[in-house]
C-alpha cells in the first residue's frame, strides 16, 4: 500500500511551513579571506632559521595555527608546519609556552 501524498504549502520563500522558523534569521556575512603571503610574495618562504616570522604563525602556547586563520594555501601550510617542527627541534622556537627572552 503506497503511502498518502502530502501537500506542498508554501507560504514563504523557503519552500514549506517546516522552515518558517527560520525565516527571520539573517545570514553570516564572511569576510573575503586574505590571499597566500608566500605566493603573493615569492621571495619570502618559511624558513626555521627565521624564528620572527614563523612565530607569526604558532599561538603564545606554541600551537600552529591553522591555514582557515592565516589564510596561507595548503602547500605552504604544510611547508611552514614542517619548518615550525624541524625550528623547534633545533630549540629556536619554543614546544610550548613563550621564551621572554628573544
Amino acid at each position: 500500500m503506497p503511502f498518502p501524498q502530502r501537500k506542498q504549502t508554501s507560504n514563504s520563500k523557503f519552500g514549506n511551513k517546516r522552515n518558517t522558523k527560520f525565516a527571520h534569521k539573517k545570514r553570516k556575512i564572511y569576510q573575503s579571506r586574505r590571499g597566500c603571503i608566500f605566493c603573493k610574495d615569492s621571495g619570502k618562504m618559511p624558513n626555521y632559521k627565521d624564528p620572527k616570522l614563523l612565530r607569526a604563525f604558532i599561538t603564545e602556547r606554541g600551537k600552529i595555527i591553522p591555514k582557515r586563520i592565516t589564510g596561507t594555501c595548503a602547500k605552504h601550510q604544510r611547508l611552514l608546519a614542517h619548518e615550525i617542527k624541524r625550528a623547534r627541534t633545533i630549540a629556536l622556537l619554543p614546544y610550548v609556552g613563550t621564551l621572554d627572552y628573544m
